[in-house]
This record gives C-alpha cells, structure tokens and sequence, in this order.
C-alpha cells in the first residue's frame, strides 16, 4: 500500500439538518454541500466536511439516502484533533452523548469515543 488506508469516510444520518449542526459545532468547522451527478437510484444529500487535497488525512461527508439507516454500524471514523478533550468537551452540549471520555491510548495518543445525534459512535484521537 502506497498511501493512508482510508481515503474517504461517510456518516450516514436520517436528519441531516440536525447531523450537520452537531458535527459543526462540536468540530468547530463549516460543512458545505456535495453536488453530485444525477442517478437512477434513490435520491442522496451530502455534505463534505472540510478537506486539503494535498494533505494527509482521509475527507468524507454526511450522507442521507433513502433506504440507509444511521446508527448500529460497524464503522468507527477518529477525527484527529490537538487535544481531544476539547472536542470531547463540545459533544453534548452539541446534542451528542459522550461515551468514554478522554483515554490514553499509550505512545500513541489520547482518544475519546462518542455518539452523534443520528446514533452513529464516533472517536477522537490527538496525541496530547
């Protein structure tokens, strides 16, 4: 493998108003709508959060599309932060819930895990 293994996430959300208010405040970032092609499949609404092409670091978005249900997956997305306590910090009054707040994890950092309003857990990770 010649790069990072994760290059794109998505979050799948019933309510995207709601989802998109959540992670902009708890991440302290403005998510912007992802125009997509026109399909035959059920309609999709993105939105990306903020990205630099030439920086490490996978980009993703929040996805609402008939027939996709948020919450009870498999997936776990860490968004890297300077100090996870901060965004921790942010979760519920956000509309979120905080799960295990800020850990070590050892030589490699601190994580916290947490759900957002659709159900879906996610972690933070930093290295202070």
């Amino acid at each position: 493998m010649t790069s990072n293994p994760v290059g794109w996430f998505e979050i799948y959300v019933q309510d995207m108003t709601r989802a998109q208010r959540f992670y902009e405040a708890m991440l302290g970032v403005k998510l912007d709508s992802l125009p997509l092609p026109e399909s035959d499949g059920p309609p999709v609404e993105m939105l990306a959060f903020p990205m630099e092409m030439d920086r490490a670091g996978a980009a993703g978005a929040l996805v609402k599309m008939d027939g996709y249900r948020s919450g009870g997956n498999s997936t776990l997305v860490y968004f890297s932060c300077d100090d996870v306590a901060v965004e921790a910090g942010r979760v519920v009054s956000a509309g979120g819930r905080v799960e295990r707040e800020k850990m070590s994890i050892g030589q490699y950092g601190f994580i916290a895990l947490a759900f957002d309003t659709e159900g879906n857990m996610f972690g933070l990770h930093s290295t202070k």
